[in-house]
């Protein structure tokens, strides 16, 4: 792709009359938007991009909890535990013994690993703390669950329809099989409201799963030594579940409700865009190629697995 050759000046006036365009996209047309903007113009903020959109998901994900019901989430959360375990031990065990025989480094083997097995950057911006993980390592793993994150944002939803998937089917699917919360909720509103409800429930408990595994990692790796860890907790989680009680249990505020989850589900198309964003040329060359291996082997072979137990169970 051609890079554009423009001041700083144009680049930030392009990139915010774009903004204004975003609420009129589809999940995936923003992200592919934000890429584009990355690999022609490059984004002028780049510099506040990661935080902007860790803050937009965060928020807009506890906004999509005004849109549903604890009691049906209870439900959906019990039939998706069972894959949610299935997941996460097989993806870990595979990763880190595929990561061994490519020779991979250790830490980057553990954050591919875990952003794969749990919830994508989340995971990985969790777990690098906990390993004191060099500053190269987080870009490399980053970078490769990123690219197969853009790709599953397309892929899966035809996927899903050539599989004649129920829309409960498909929700799970993609809780499972794709790695950030916001490319499932992506994937998953393409099909129906049902489907994203399930989807963004499954995933939000499967991002749980960061704090025991942090802790395990953190016992694992501190063995034998005096280093100390941090482990970083999703609160926004927690948030998420305070917001399902509070539609259930007070349904008079059914409107303002409504009007947050429209908001929320704006702030996701945000979200996406500045993902796409955030990719620059720099982070393909570091990725290598190794790590990416590492990185499609997991995910197609989690994909294949939770479809088939979702299908025919």
């Amino acid at each position: 792709m051609i890079q554009l050759q423009l001041s700083q000046k144009n680049r930030e006036i392009i990139f915010v009359l774009l903004l204004f365009v975003i609420p009129f996209l589809s999940p995936g047309l923003a992200l592919l938007l934000g890429l584009i903007v990355a690999l022609t113009m490059g984004n002028p903020f780049i510099q506040h991009n990661k935080v902007f959109t860790k803050i937009l998901l965060q928020a807009s994900v506890v906004g999509l909890g005004f849109g549903m019901n604890i009691e049906q989430a209870i439900s959906a959360g019990k039939t998706g535990i069972i894959f949610t375990i299935f997941s996460i031990a097989i993806t870990m065990s595979l990763g880190l013994l595929f990561g061994k025989l490519l020779k991979i480094n250790k830490d980057t083997t553990l954050l591919v690993s875990g952003g794969t097995a749990i919830c994508g950057g989340s995971a990985i911006a969790a777990l690098g703390p906990v390993i004191n993980a060099k500053n190269k390592d987080m870009t490399v793993a980053l970078g490769t669950i990123f690219m197969l994150n853009a790709a599953a944002l397309f892929l899966f939803p035809p996927i899903g329809h050539w599989l004649n998937m129920t829309d409960t089917q498909f929700g799970y699917w993609c809780a499972i099989a794709i790695h950030d919360t916001s490319s499932v909720v992506g994937a998953a509103a393409t099909r129906s409201e049902m489907a994203l409800q399930i989807a963004t429930t499954t995933k939000l408990i499967r991002a749980l799963w960061i704090i025991p595994l942090s802790l395990i990692v953190a016992f694992f790796y501190n063995r034998g030594t005096d280093r100390k860890s941090k482990i970083t907790i999703p609160w926004f989680i927690f948030l998420y579940i305070v917001a399902m009680l509070i539609t259930t249990y007070l349904p008079e505020g059914k409107e303002v409700y409504i009007k947050a989850v429209g908001i929320a589900k704006m702030g996701m198309i945000y979200t996406l865009f500045l993902i796409g964003t955030g990719l620059s040329k720099d982070n393909i060359k570091e990725v290598g190629f190794s790590p990416i291996l590492l990185g499609i082997m997991l995910w197609f072979i989690i994909s294949i697995l939770s479809a088939i137990v979702i299908l025919f169970t």
